[in-house]
C-alpha cells in the first residue's frame, strides 16, 4: 500500500483574532427621524451656498433652472421614481404568486422607472404619461412637419399642431378623409338569443 503524504501547513495563523462583532444600532424613534432629517437638510442647504451645482452633477442642464411649479421638476420626477420602485417590490412578489398580470404590471413600472432615470440624465421626456401613479397623459406637440408623397402634411391624432392651431382630432382626419359618423356604420346589437329547448321538450314527452 501506498504511504499517505504528511501534509505540513506553512500558514501561520498564531496572531489571527476574530473580528469585532459590531452592536445593532437601535432603531430610531420619530421624533430622532425627524431631527434627523432637518440637520441632513442644513447640511445639504450649506453644501449649496459653497457650492451651486450640488447635487445637480447628474442632471441634464436643461432642468437645472426649471421653475419649482414646472409639471416635470427633476424634484418632483424623483419622489415618482421612489415610489415606483416600491410599486415594482410588490409587483415582484406577484409575479412570485403566479398572479395573472402582474409580469405586465411589473414591466410597465420598470419602463416608466427607465424612463424617468433617462429624463433626469438628457432632459427628454420619452414617456406618454407622467405623475407619480402615471396619472396624467402627455400632450405631444410637432416641431417639423413631415409631408407625403402628394405633399400634404403628415399628421397624427393628438398631437398639437401649431400650423392649425389646435390638436389633430379624430373628427378632423375623418372629416379630411371623407369618412361619415363612424358611430352609424357599427352593426346595431342583435336581439337577446333564446335558448333551443326543443330537444329538452322532446325529451320531456318521450319521459
Amino acid at each position: 500500500m501506498a504511504r499517505k503524504k504528511k501534509i505540513t501547513v506553512e500558514t501561520d495563523n498564531s496572531n489571527w483574532k476574530a473580528p469585532k462583532v459590531r452592536k445593532k444600532r437601535k432603531p430610531m424613534t420619530e421624533e430622532q427621524r425627524v431631527a434627523a432629517a432637518s440637520r441632513l437638510e442644513k447640511a445639504r442647504e450649506k453644501r449649496k451656498e459653497k457650492n451651486p451645482d450640488y447635487g445637480q452633477s447628474s442632471l441634464s442642464t436643461e432642468l437645472r433652472d426649471l421653475p419649482d411649479d414646472h409639471e416635470l421638476h427633476p424634484k418632483k420626477v424623483k419622489v415618482w421614481i421612489k415610489t415606483q420602485k416600491d410599486l415594482v417590490k410588490s409587483a415582484r412578489g406577484a409575479v412570485r404568486q403566479k398572479i395573472k398580470g402582474s409580469e405586465a404590471e411589473l414591466a410597465i413600472h420598470e419602463g416608466y422607472i427607465k424612463n424617468m432615470q433617462k429624463y433626469l440624465r438628457d432632459g427628454d421626456w420619452v414617456d406618454d404619461f407622467y405623475g407619480e401613479y402615471q396619472e396624467h397623459k402627455i400632450r405631444w406637440r410637432c416641431t417639423a412637419l413631415a409631408y407625403g408623397n402628394d405633399g400634404t402634411p403628415k399628421r397624427t391624432v393628438g398631437v398639437f399642431y401649431p400650423d392649425m392651431g389646435c390638436v389633430y382630432t379624430q373628427e378632423i382626419y375623418n372629416e379630411e378623409k371623407g369618412i361619415s359618423d363612424v358611430g352609424s356604420s357599427k352593426r346595431k346589437r342583435r336581439g337577446k338569443r333564446q335558448r333551443n329547448t326543443g330537444a329538452l321538450a322532446k325529451a320531456k314527452k318521450k319521459g
